[in-house]
């Protein structure tokens, strides 16, 4: 079909045939709040593969995902919304829940079926008349637009739920009696908010609220792409009325270290630093910044002694540049830690051990010993989950 210009449509009207200019839909808040969730299940599915799935095994934003989904399958009007954009054909399978009886596709309904327990209040149910403050809360919370850097922020997200799993943060209930003022809501802060994970990217200067109160506008970035510019109290308030609404806390590494052991305290094993003394070509040309970080319960010279035989260690001898001891620590947790910081510096070499089967060691790191010794520093005094290993510059950059 020609497209015509206003020429052509003065034209077409000397010739009496009316033009009907096609109107712009809006969506309305709700459709946009149900493309925002469906694109956000859209994002999971390309980085890891896979549709979201239920089980108590997964974690709690793949069964959040898992739940939405079947919630878009089984409503027409939203299958209809979102069907032009599934690009992935996310809308063809069969959900895996019973039908619902649920009405209305919102998080607190999504919660419900985690097995969160929420109550339902006024500024949620729809048949109640609410008060102007309750529906400027509500139109607040659901004014969102796209964040157009949210791949800026993105790491971000990642590694606080990467942290969640590997138990370095945790949730907590945002209730009135924690004593948690709105003084303490800072930049660089993670909650949990009506389902969505959000980040306090930017605190505005503070302003006088109609009340005489000290107030700033927010700048907030959700994890499905989408920002807000909630006033401090409008978030402080909202966090208040959702039930579910949570506190992510800061990353705690805990008593890793110490300078002497009080009666209290147990050793509980060494952070250890390898240097492979392969003629691997590739090794041999990075040696001095090549090193394989690790975490023993047991003796460092005894854990590498057969390393030649060992395709961990490259099947090659290797040398200990350096050791930490740590003290009242979970050595696990915390190796997972170091390796995550280090994740983009990660070289992986296929080998094959002594019986030709292919190996692929994954604790070997291109990075710099001095570098290695300000991780252990910033583990040591709780500061590492403001920073990143930046590969091309060689060092911690903050995020």
């Amino acid at each position: 079909m020609a497209n015509f210009t206003d020429d052509d449509d003065a034209l077409l009207a000397e010739l009496g045939i009316e033009v009907e200019a096609k109107k712009l839909s809006r969506r309305t808040p709700r459709e946009e709040r149900i493309v925002a969730g469906f694109e956000e299940i859209q994002r999971f599915v390309d980085e890891h593969g896979v549709v979201p799935h239920h089980g108590e095994e997964r974690d709690i934003f793949e069964r959040l995902y898992a739940v939405r989904l079947d919630r878009i399958r089984e409503l027409e009007e939203c299958r209809a919304l979102v069907a032009p954009i599934d690009t992935q054909g996310l809308l063809s399978s069969n959900g895996n829940l019973a039908q619902s009886t649920i009405d209305e596709l919102d998080d607190d309904a999504l919660l419900a079926e985690l097995g969160v327990e929420i109550e339902v209040t006024e500024i949620t149910t729809l048949t109640h008349v609410r008060s102007t403050a309750e529906k400027q809360a509500a139109e607040e919370i659901a004014n969102r637009e796209r964040c157009e850097d949210f791949e800026n922020f993105k790491p971000l997200f990642e590694r606080v739920q990467a942290d969640l799993k590997a138990g370095t943060r945790s949730t907590l209930p945002f209730v009135k009696d924690a004593g948690f003022s709105k003084a303490e809501i800072t930049v660089g802060q993670f909650f949990i908010l009506g389902g969505q994970t959000l980040y306090v990217a930017d605190v505005g200067e503070p302003i006088k609220a109609p009340n005489g109160d000290s107030d700033a506008r927010l700048r907030l970035v959700y994890s499905n792409g989408t920002e807000s510019n909630l006033l401090l109290r409008s978030l402080q308030r909202a966090l208040y009325k959702d039930a579910a609404g949570r506190r992510i806390s800061d990353p705690s590494a805990g008593p890793l270290f110490a300078e002497s052991l009080n009666d209290e305290d147990s050793e509980s094993g060494t952070i250890y630093v390898l240097r492979s003394l392969s003629d691997n070509p590739t090794i041999a040309a990075n040696r001095e910044i090549f090193h394989k970080i690790g975490v023993t319960g047991g003796s460092v010279e005894k854990r590498v002694s057969n390393a030649k035989l060992d395709a961990t260690f490259l099947l090659a001898d290797v040398e200990i540049v350096a050791t930490y001891k740590l003290f009242n620590i979970n050595r696990a947790k915390l190796e997972k830690l170091i390796h995550r910081v280090f994740d983009r510096a990660r070289l992986e070499i296929d080998l094959k051990d002594r019986f030709g089967n292919s190996v692929i060691p994954r604790e070997w790191f291109l990075v710099p010993l001095f570098v290695i010794d300000e991780v252990v520093e910033r583990i040591k005094n709780g500061t590492i989950y403001k920073y990143t290993y930046d590969q091309r510059q060689a060092k911690l950059i903050k995020l």
